[in-house]
């Protein structure tokens, strides 16, 4: 067991939350025990996933998607007094973390992926703020057999353009969850296919005027493997008790 505080610090110190300007608070959002010894980690704190971590016992909910997002309607009703209701009444931490767990070069989402595909030589895509968002790295593919070796890692299927599909791939960039927006920047950098998990009507017309293949592999499936990694971290170091919880979504 830890406290609250010390496991808080901890995450703010490793993954350098502090330095990171976000749409959302990082590190503690709501306040429950003090005392640390079972962990639910998971993607969304939607109420399925807050019910879980009731049903385990868990003291604690660490996640990449959290409340209170720029912009966001202040008023407590409805939807979001049920998900605080349902932590204060257990006594449970809401613990968020959003582009810092993204960019961490080893635990972040981006990094995880980018080892689910392979890839060798990452390095950031340059001139894109916070630094680690937008990835790229060296593969040896084809864009259908990188399009496959998504949907068998992510389980699902892919929306997918084929502008490069009939060379050999070398060069790849990729942002996790919404990063649609940055395909032309991808492009530019000189990689020949942009993988990320959403798509607009735009990015298809994008990707198939500047030449580079896209691949959309899901918001959900593709921010999956980051809080769960952090979450493995803190029960290797301190011993805590820690359940990854999949509430899968399609989006």
């Amino acid at each position: 067991m830890m406290q609250r505080q010390q496991l808080v610090s901890y995450l703010d110190q490793e993954l350098k939350a502090g330095l990171i300007k976000d749409y959302c608070p990082n590190g503690l959002q709501v306040e429950g025990s003090e005392v640390v010894r079972h962990i639910v980690t998971g993607v969304t704190a939607s109420q399925r996933l807050i019910d879980a971590a009731i049903e385990k016992g868990a003291d604690t909910l660490l996640v990449h998607h959290g409340y209170f997002w720029k912009g966001e309607e202040p008023r407590v009703t409805g939807m979001k007094r049920r998900r605080l209701g349902s932590l204060i009444q257990h006594n449970i931490n809401l613990i968020a973390y959003h582009l810092p767990i993204d960019v961490h070069p080893e635990w972040g989402n981006n990094a995880r992926l980018g080892a689910i595909m392979g890839c060798e030589d990452i390095l950031p895509v340059p001139g894109i703020a916070p630094e680690g968002v937008v990835m790229q790295g060296s593969v040896d593919t084809t864009f259908d057999s990188l399009t496959l070796t998504l949907e068998n890692a992510l389980g699902r299927p892919c929306v997918a353009t084929e502008s490069a599909s009939q060379s050999n791939i070398s060069r790849i960039a990729w942002c996790t969850g919404g990063g649609q927006s940055f395909i032309e920047q991808a492009a530019m950098a000189g990689a020949q296919v942009f993988i990320t998990g959403e798509v607009s009507e735009q990015t298809i017309h994008i990707a198939r005027e500047m030449n580079i293949g896209f691949i959309a592999a899901g918001h959900h499936a593709t921010e999956r493997y980051g809080v769960k990694t952090v979450g493995e971290h803190l029960a290797a170091e301190f011993g805590l008790t820690v359940d990854f919880i999949d509430i899968d979504n399609p989006a």
